[in-house]
């Protein structure tokens, strides 16, 4: 194999792929990058057996051929290159390397065999539809927050994506740690009726967020109960695996009766909140929010260093209550909404609160108290 590249597009494809490489294998061959030169460019291909990401880039092939060398190795080589260099790579002989060449650099990487590299056959698709890009990157922005960590409930690490019937047929994605949830929905794109609910997970959705940025105006999506492939305008191919399991019946814990209802100045009470989250426990991070009529308190009380009061004019006209919340979740909730404020929907300091910009909202948070 012999091939010549420019090094902004190798570097830049590169970067596609090998985030995909675990830095630790026990496969040998799943740190390696497959690079395979053709007649259309050299094309990159990375796996970690549940997700694979290919692209092709333009290049000068003098030889045709195939070979495998370490992701990260050659990631950080081309990234050190000079800017508007031309890289050279190169296999031949028995010595079973690659040799790499710049200017008056010359590298030489162990690399193992193309036939030895496996293959993420994405098998029957069949059911495809195109998103645009700024709706795939809403519904992933205002979910992934809140997926879980939490290995156990496993069904829970990934965006679950359905289609639903609601004043029209709807795409939702909804993601919940068990402690909060988010939803949001666009319009379903055409084709996407009749699609299997599906659970993408957590790993897959990170790649696809750092892809949709660079990756066009619109990604056109295959998937069957078991896989699901994006294909990018920028060239980026990506399948994943998808969670063999059930998500649970989230539509449960969406409270519909909260009669108490508060609206605030969305910035001002982040603010208020981060401010007197300050001195919270580190594993509490609790904040009490004291409700009368037209005001809002918040405080925080620490036994080891102390408490903290801050007072907020609110729309709020409902019985005096006070609830708690984590610190952290009130702040990452409202980091995603979009509007001025924020309109709570309240119950009593046992139940969930529902949380938007405003009412009929096409994204809505659910956070449960914490005893405070």
């Amino acid at each position: 194999m012999r091939v010549t590249v420019e090094r902004a597009a190798l570097l830049r494809s590169l970067g596609h792929v090998h985030r995909v490489v675990e830095r630790r294998n026990t496969i040998p061959i799943l740190s390696n990058v497959l690079l395979r030169a053709t007649g259309g460019g050299l094309q990159l291909r990375a796996t970690d057996l549940d997700i694979e990401v290919t692209e092709t880039v333009p290049a000068d092939v003098s030889d045709p051929g195939a070979t495998t060398v370490p992701a990260h190795v050659i990631y950080d080589i081309v990234r050190k290159l000079p800017e508007g260099a031309q890289v050279s790579l190169e296999t031949g002989g028995e010595s079973g390397q690659m040799t790499i060449r710049s200017g008056r650099s010359r590298f030489a990487l162990g690399a193992l065999p193309e036939g030895d590299f496996p293959d993420l056959a994405a098998g029957e698709l069949p059911h495809s539809f195109g998103i645009a890009a700024a709706d795939l990157k809403r519904l992933i922005e205002k979910t992934q927050f809140a997926i879980s960590t939490e290995e156990t409930r496993y069904y829970l690490n990934g965006i679950y994506l359905h289609t639903i019937e609601a004043e029209g047929l709807k795409l939702r994605a909804v993601a919940t740690d068990g402690h909060r949830l988010a939803r949001v929905e666009i319009d379903a794109p055409e084709g996407s009726a009749g699609m299997p609910g599906i659970i993408v997970p957590r790993k897959a959705v990170a790649e696809i967020q750092k892809l949709v940025d660079d990756g066009g105006d619109s990604v056109a999506i295959d998937l069957s109960p078991a896989k699901i492939r994006l294909r990018f305008a920028s060239g980026v191919t990506l399948i994943s695996k998808l969670i063999d399991g059930t998500f649970p019946d989230y539509q449960r814990v969406i409270p519909a009766g909260n009669d108490k209802r508060l609206t605030v100045e969305r910035e001002s009470f982040a603010r208020a909140v981060d401010r007197v989250s300050t001195i919270s426990s580190e594993r509490g991070r609790a904040v009490k929010l004291g409700l009368q009529e037209g005001r809002l308190s918040l405080s925080v009380n620490n036994p080891d260093s102390g408490s903290a009061t801050e007072e907020l004019d609110v729309d709020y006209e409902a019985a005096g209550l006070d609830i708690g919340f984590n610190a952290r979740y009130l702040l990452d909730i409202t980091g995603q909404l979009e509007g001025d404020t924020a309109l709570f929907k309240l119950a009593d300091p046992g139940s969930p609160t529902l949380i938007q910009d405003r009412e009929g909202a096409s994204a809505l948070y659910v956070l449960m108290p914490m005893r405070v």
